[in-house]
């Protein structure tokens, strides 16, 4: 998921979908605005991991409200899981360059509000949109499976 901007009840809704689809791992790429969106996401049932966005406003405050759910870093986050090679951004500035490079399996980012996913060679890259549906009208995640990296996108009612 990426850019909630504190709209508690898509973030709800994402949560309750998560859940019921029993995710191992939740990323958000960005964009939590304020810590209160720590109230809802801390219903997840997984590990939870994301960075922060350029309209994270009290980072120190997000860091501890979301400490007991999970971890919240600078961009880029790189981690391996399951041996996938996995990058998180909040911004897209060097999201092909860098799937052109082939250096990771998954690329996550947010920032443009607009659902991106494609594959270059090994590499896929994913932007759910917009969880908070406030740019575009329209709520958006994505749930991927690691074992084959194939997408499937959630518009959230």
């Amino acid at each position: 998921m990426s850019d909630s901007h504190d709209n508690l009840v898509k973030i709800r809704r994402a949560v309750e979908i998560f859940n019921r689809e029993k995710i191992s791992i939740l990323f958000h790429a960005g964009d939590f605005v304020s810590p209160f969106t720590a109230r809802e996401i801390k219903n997840i049932y997984c590990p939870f991991l994301g960075v922060f966005g350029n309209n994270d406003g009290d980072r120190l405050f997000l860091l501890e409200q979301f400490q007991k759910i999970g971890s919240i870093y600078p961009e880029p986050y790189k981690t391996e899981i399951d041996g996938k090679k996995i990058i998180m951004f909040h911004k897209d500035d060097v999201i092909s360059d860098l799937a052109r490079s082939k250096q990771y399996d998954l690329i996550i980012y947010g920032h443009t509000h607009k659902i991106d996913y494609y594959k270059e060679g090994k590499t896929t890259v994913i932007n759910p949109g917009e969880c908070g549906g406030w740019l575009t009208g329209k709520s958006t995640v994505a749930i991927f499976d690691l074992a084959d990296l194939n997408v499937h996108m959630i518009e959230l009612t």
